[in-house]
């Protein structure tokens, strides 16, 4: 029994440590802490509020460069992503004759061949007759004109011919509807065909078959949506910045030249259309469709008396802050009503109701 008596005399012990140390943890807890804050001034800012569209740069105008005959492509000349001329070849076209068309000019071919002959027979006869003083000169003018309309003729029967074998002739190669040409200067976006496609005339009743896409890219512009909320802000003429996430971030200047008058629904709210041209330095390169943020102006403030949005306390109409009048021992604030202006969400601007010199509370302090 002389044994146990110092383990019972241990754990009375234990017992009330861990009474004292519990009873003092809950006292601690039931304490009021104090609470400190950040103090925060007031200082006069340049605000600016701004919204974001997100949207594309891409050329003004894309030019569809489609073929004037129809037929198979035999040659490609040039690839995306080249410069190109306005009149350079890109593709060449072999013309596919139809077989009833071809039948008709070869017998025209035929037909003319015969008057031609008979008519240069003829105009032997009529000749030698005028030289042996047998017929008048106004018979022989006659004889000269019958055999060069019949020249005419087979010439003309004869590049027919050839027009629906070859979609050519000799004579007009270079204004050949088979060469398909580029009718602007700027860079080739792309070249859907390769050779052996077959491709169709453009013409009122088909829009044809599209050989190459070719733009400016000196000439481009932001095509992006807006919400309705902030489309009555905004008008032609405003400065755009934009951002362009492919190229490091890298911002250039625009011009906001476009508001559609016509919403379109998206996800459950209206968006209207813009377009901005954009001012880029030669020495970049931008790609046709990057896409990009146009951050837009909406109102701007210069030299303002600006406190953080986060100091400010709103009730209903009204607005407050809580100025420090003692910070010693413990900080004391007063409530104080002001009147602002425009924030651009994180900064507000403060038309009065505080001075430069009043030390404002702010947020409060983490131990």
């Amino acid at each position: 029994m002389k044994k146990k008596k110092p383990l019972r005399i241990a754990m009375l012990v234990l017992v009330a440590l861990l009474f004292v140390w519990t009873f003092v943890f809950l006292y601690q807890k039931s304490q009021p802490k104090e609470i400190t804050y950040e103090i925060v001034t007031p200082e006069m800012a340049d605000l600016e509020k701004t919204t974001v569209a997100t949207g594309k740069v891409e050329p003004r105008d894309e030019v569809l460069i489609k073929p004037q005959i129809s037929g198979i492509i035999s040659e490609v000349y040039k690839e995306a992503g080249q410069s190109i001329r306005q009149g350079e070849v890109i593709a060449k076209v072999k013309v596919i004759p139809e077989l009833g068309t071809l039948n008709s000019a070869e017998s025209r071919v035929r037909l003319a061949e015969i008057n031609a002959a008979q008519a240069e027979t003829d105009f032997a006869r009529t000749e030698k007759l005028y030289k042996d003083q047998l017929i008048s000169a106004e018979e022989y003018e006659k004889g000269v004109v019958s055999v060069k309309q019949a020249r005419e003729e087979l010439q003309t029967a004869k590049d027919n011919l050839e027009i629906v074998k070859e979609g050519i002739t000799k004579n007009s190669a270079s204004f050949s509807s088979t060469l398909i040409r580029s009718t602007i200067d700027g860079l080739i976006l792309d070249v859907p065909i390769k050779v052996g496609n077959s491709v169709i005339m453009s013409n009122t009743f088909n829009d044809g078959t599209t050989i190459a896409t070719v733009a400016n890219m000196n000439d481009l512009i932001f095509r992006g949506n807006i919400d309705e909320t902030e489309v009555g802000r905004i008008h032609e003429g405003m400065p755009v910045k934009l951002t362009i996430g492919a190229l490091q971030d890298l911002s250039f200047d625009a011009v906001l030249e476009y508001i559609s008058p016509k919403g379109v629904e998206e996800n459950g709210a209206n968006q209207f259309e813009i377009k901005a041209a954009v001012a880029a330095p030669d020495s970049v390169q931008i790609r046709s469709g990057y896409s990009a943020n146009a951050e837009i102006v909406l109102e701007r403030a210069k030299q303002v008396l600006a406190v953080p949005e986060s100091t400010v306390e709103f009730s209903g109409d009204s607005t407050f802050v809580y100025v420090v009048t003692d910070s010693v021992p413990t900080q004391k604030f007063e409530r104080r009503p002001i009147q602002v202006g425009m924030s651009d969400g994180i900064k507000i601007a403060v038309k009065s109701g505080i001075t430069a010199q009043d030390r404002i509370r702010g947020a409060e302090k983490t131990k």
